[in-house]
């Protein structure tokens, strides 16, 4: 636990370097945990309102479109750039694979209801 993690970055001068504070192996660890245990808070509550769907699924139909823009955020900033760099990895694969099982839902959404729909911003009182 002794150890740290540093890293020098050039200044003006390509003699001089200037360290980056260390950061101790107990907190990478931590941040590691806090952000794998954030990951899964927020699928665990995607998850249940996706499940709300089985109900009331109109009613769901933001969360789900919410959904797809993500992943197709994902696929087109992070994988795409990292597949024609030829950088693909294991973990990368399994994530995109994941995240393209968003193609299913692309016919089952009622297009033309959503389309027919006023925008949640119109429904809005006017603000004074």
């Amino acid at each position: 636990m002794n150890s740290t993690v540093g890293s020098a970055a050039p200044s003006g001068d390509l003699a001089s370097f200037t360290t980056t504070p260390e950061v101790s192996l107990f907190r990478l660890y931590t941040l590691r945990v806090a952000s794998k245990g954030a990951q899964l808070a927020l699928l665990a509550g995607l998850g249940a309102t996706a499940a709300l769907g089985l109900r009331y699924p109109v009613k769901m139909l933001p969360i789900l479109l919410f959904e797809m823009v993500w992943k197709a955020i994902y696929l087109i900033a992070f994988a795409l750039p990292l597949w024609s760099a030829h950088q693909i990895n294991e973990a990368v694969a399994e994530d995109i694979k994941a995240v393209l099982m968003v193609v299913i839902f692309i016919p089952l959404i009622p297009w033309r209801y959503l389309f027919a729909q006023p925008l949640c911003i119109s429904s809005l009182p006017a603000q004074r």
